[in-house]
C-alpha cells in the first residue's frame, strides 16, 4: 500500500473524531502485515484525562482483534491543524511498547507531511525489560 493511501485513511477516519472541546481533530490508522486496517480518531471528554488520542484509539483497534507488534506494518497519523501533529507524551510510550520500534509512522495536515521510526519518538524508552530487576 502507497503512503498516501494510508493517510487518506487516516484523514478518512479523523471525520469521527470527537472533539467538542480542544476542536483538534486526529485521525489514525493502521496497516496490518496481511493488508487488514484499524481506524481511530480522538475522543475527548470534559476531564480531559479520560481523552483517547486517535493513534491509540487505532492501535488498541488492532490489538482488540488479537493483532500485535509484529503484525503492524505502518501507522499513520493525520490532524486537521497547521502543524503536524506528532504523539504526545502517553502515546509515545504506548507506541514503543506496542509496536515494533522500526515500524514506520506516517503523520500529516492537509498541507506537510513527514515519515518516522517508532524508535525516533522517544530516546532511553522505559519498556517492560525494565521491569525484569525491578525498580
Amino acid at each position: 500500500m502507497e503512503d498516501r493511501e494510508l493517510l487518506n485513511l487516516a484523514f478518512e477516519a479523523m471525520k469521527n473524531s470527537y472533539a467538542p472541546y480542544s476542536n483538534f481533530h486526529v485521525g489514525a490508522c493502521v496497516l496490518c502485515k496481511d493488508g487488514k486496517y484499524f481506524y481511530g480518531a480522538n475522543i475527548e471528554n470534559a476531564s480531559y484525562g479520560a481523552t483517547n488520542c486517535g493513534e491509540r484509539s487505532a492501535v488498541f483497534a488492532a490489538y482488540s482483534n488479537g493483532y500485535r507488534k509484529g503484525d503492524i506494518e505502518k501507522l499513520a497519523i493525520v490532524s486537521d491543524g497547521h502543524r503536524i501533529a506528532w504523539p504526545c507524551g502517553i502515546c509515545r510510550q504506548v507506541l514503543t511498547e506496542l509496536l515494533d520500534l522500526d515500524t514506520p509512522i506516517l503523520l500529516a495536515t492537509k498541507d506537510k507531511e513527514d515519515k518516522i521510526l517508532v524508535r525516533d519518538l522517544m530516546p532511553a524508552i522505559f519498556g517492560p525489560e525494565d521491569l525484569e530487576d525491578g525498580i
